[in-house]
């Protein structure tokens, strides 16, 4: 094999098209076209939501659409537009809030003068607080005639829709164009997962994975992408060491018990 195929790092290229995800990315692509308001991606941990947006980013038209991303959320209402600044490159230190809005606005224009519009991601966003969500509501107020100069995709854990339902934040909601929920993988897509992740670094079908195999490596990690390369990296690791050509359903549940007593925390179903 060329390289790792169950990194735990988001990587566009190993982007795996669930039902989930595949809805989920039309979420994402109806809110470019739309351009304005927020569109919501929330999900447990390990779902693949960086992924998700990582591949939309790569697939971006650069001379229509200019992206920041604010990856660390553990910010106050001002960190979030010094964050919001760095991400486009918009230099505020030592600004007050006021003027770090007008820098943020006259940045905007100008890339609305271009031709061209922004699109702020947050990941993490289940992190901000109710001060710094209802910030980035009074960005999206920026506007060039009918046209909204920035545009806001949200992205976080469960934790993000309970705190978007809260009732200080109505007007944010009253701007949310689209929301959707990534789920684990179905039982049925986790063979195509493995598939497809292996075949992108040359996999010449050794070790091969049993069907009972990938039943319980399903089953042990829920569905939940993160888990599974954690696991299925540990399986070709000790296949490799024990010079295995087949991981049965054995393999799995011995490794996947010594994966848990070493780190603790392994989710076993």
């Amino acid at each position: 094999m060329s390289g790792p195929p169950f990194q735990l790092s988001p990587d566009p290229t190993f982007y795996f098209e669930s039902r989930g995800h595949q809805r989920a990315l039309a979420y994402l692509q109806y809110g470019i076209v739309q351009g304005e308001g927020f569109i919501v991606v929330s999900g447990e941990i390990g779902t693949g939501k960086t992924t998700l947006v990582k591949k939309l980013l790569s697939a971006l038209d650069e001379t229509r659409v200019v992206a920041g991303e604010v990856l660390n959320t553990q910010l106050n209402c001002g960190e979030l537009l010094q964050a919001v600044g760095m991400a486009f490159g918009v230099p505020l230190a030592g600004q007050s809030k006021a003027q770090m809005l007008g820098s943020l606005e006259a940045h905007f224009l100008g890339v609305a003068a271009s031709g061209r519009r922004a699109l702020l991601v947050v990941d993490e966003a289940q992190n901000l607080d109710n001060e710094a969500l209802e910030e980035l509501r009074m960005l999206s107020n920026f506007q060039l005639g009918p046209q909204a100069l920035l545009q806001s995709f949200l992205v976080g854990q469960p934790g993000l829709r309970q705190k978007l339902a809260s009732p200080s934040l109505e007007q944010l909601r009253q701007r949310i164009m689209a929301a959707c929920h990534l789920e684990p993988l179905a039982a049925e897509e986790t063979q195509g997962y493995l598939s497809s992740r292996l075949s992108r670094v040359g996999w010449s079908g050794r070790p091969r994975f049993d069907d009972e195999a990938v039943n319980l490596i399903h089953n042990r990690c829920d569905g939940v992408p993160r888990r599974i390369n954690r696991l299925c990296t540990r399986l070709l690791l000790a296949a490799c060491l024990d010079g295995r050509d087949d991981i049965d359903a054995d393999f799995v549940a011995r490794t996947a018990d010594e994966l848990t007593q070493e780190v603790g925390t392994f989710a076993m179903a």
